[in-house]
């Protein structure tokens, strides 16, 4: 835990402090340049873009948020128990808020990495990795200093396997009957790291002449997040193609949340049911129900324990826009709402000539977040309107619609849309409903939620 703290002080120091004062200048910028279009500040207009009054949208994101918060408030609580377990009571107390550096995460945004350190006794191991699947049927990581030569052979050329990898993304997108992506895509892709040049290896998707260039931009290794992100990156394409005949300023999501949930809802069909039928997983080997609260823990450390995170980042922002969180207060404003939504603590304490928030890259990038909120909660809808559709009958969280033409048709039809509608018709398209609501996502961690509930009798939760 010293060693994570001292990474955790040393990022948020060098990094975020010294960009104090160039931030402050920059909402100045903004806000001026916001009041010459007409909007109070620069939250307002970002607000602004969600077909509904800027503090209804406001509003809508409490809402949501009141949702899906005692699903939350459980896992805070029995990930503090595990945390309290592993350190003991001077690191991590059993009670009050978690201690921003243990949860595996520079930002505790994503608490994944600490699964192992929450599995549950024997559920916990789901017995299948896919990397290691992938790697069982021969996919080969390219090495980063490979060279080839004009006699290496195919399989063995850099990139290839991973080149392979988005050619089973493709195919899902494929089995719903959606076309096939250009071979330019395959020519003009960047699937792995160059050797002769810096890239931004965060992963993003291109559509450079909303015809039919599209491109990945990658450094893809053999492995499960890898796996999982390619379907994400590949829903940005399928949808960039869906809408490229709109006029220009339809040329994008229904609101910035569909875009990136796109992808997400495609990832969450990656369940043993599709491994099997793509020929990754052995059907004797797909795990029991026994195993069910692994998986769903797995994902709830992703997906549940991004939301409050998720929200607060604009709702610092919009503070700071409109000033109601003057400069003076940059620091308290943002660790007060890192305890109040998130229940998480700095693991030492902070002044105002700190400036946490800048540690995180949305914030001087000056990017909007709610997208990423709003991802999370609609990807659950789409995914349970893409299962109920396809007629499935079992737990939420085993679904999966690959092959499904009905669905693929019906999603394409919300895609092709662009935003050329309000998002409400967009969602109702798909999903017979005009609401974003989190009931989707509770209703598929039920089944956690109810074993969390067991765990954490008898613990005082919340902070």
């Amino acid at each position: 835990p010293e060693e994570l703290r001292e990474m955790w002080v040393s990022w948020h120091d060098n990094v975020g402090a010294p960009m104090r004062g160039d931030y402050a200048k920059l909402v100045g910028i903004a806000n001026a340049g916001a009041k010459e279009l007409g909007f109070a500040d620069t939250g307002a207009m970002w607000r602004s873009k969600y077909d509904m009054p800027a503090d209804d949208f406001a509003k809508l994101t409490d809402k949501i948020w009141a949702e899906v918060k005692p699903l939350y408030d459980e896992l805070h609580c029995y990930t503090r128990t595990k945390l309290n377990e592993k350190y003991g009571d001077a690191v991590q107390p059993a009670t009050g808020p978690i201690r921003a550096d243990l949860l595996g995460n520079m930002w505790a945004q994503e608490w994944g990495n600490i699964y192992d350190v929450v599995a549950p006794k024997g559920a916990g191991d789901l017995g299948y990795d896919v990397g290691d699947l992938l790697k069982a049927k021969g996919y080969v990581e390219t090495r980063p200093d490979q060279v080839d030569t004009p006699d290496t052979p195919e399989k063995q050329r850099r990139g290839y396997w991973e080149k392979q990898m988005f050619k089973i993304g493709e195919g899902f997108y494929s089995s719903l009957g959606m076309a096939p992506l250009p071979a330019t895509f395959w020519d003009r892709t960047q699937f792995i790291k160059p050797l002769d040049r810096e890239v931004v290896c965060h992963a993003s998707a291109w559509d450079l002449d909303n015809k039919d260039d599209l491109r990945v931009k990658m450094c893809t290794k053999v492995n499960s997040d890898d796996f999982v992100t390619l379907h994400h990156e590949l829903g940005h394409n399928y949808y960039q193609r869906a809408y490229n005949k709109k006029p220009y300023l339809y040329l994008d999501g229904a609101n910035d949340g569909f875009h990136e949930a796109i992808g997400d809802f495609v990832a969450l069909s990656i369940t043993p049911d599709y491994l099997v039928k793509i020929g990754l997983l052995d059907p004797a080997k797909v795990p029991g129900a026994n195993k069910d609260l692994g998986l769903l823990l797995r994902q709830a450390m992703d997906k549940v324990a991004f939301l409050p995170f998720g929200l607060l980042i604009d709702k610092w922002r919009w503070g700071v826009f409109d000033g109601s969180i003057p400069e003076s207060q940059y620091e308290k404003g943002w660790t007060d709402l890192r305890r109040q939504y998130q229940g998480i603590v700095p693991p030492v304490s902070r002044d105002e000539t700190k400036f946490d928030a800048g540690g995180k890259f949305h914030i001087p990038g000056n990017t909007p977040y709610t997208r990423y909120f709003l991802a999370r909660i609609l990807q659950f809808q789409f995914y349970e309107a893409a299962c109920k559709q396809s007629g499935w009958k079992g737990p939420l969280h085993r679904c999966s619609f690959y092959g499904d033409k009905d669905v693929g048709a019906k999603l394409n039809a919300m895609l092709e849309m662009g935003a050329s509608k309000p998002w409400p018709e967009a969602l109702q398209t798909f999903t017979d409903t005009r609401e974003i609501s989190g009931k989707a996502m509770t209703a598929y961690f039920a089944p956690l939620q109810k074993w969390l509930v067991q765990q954490n009798k008898g613990k005082s939760c919340g902070w």
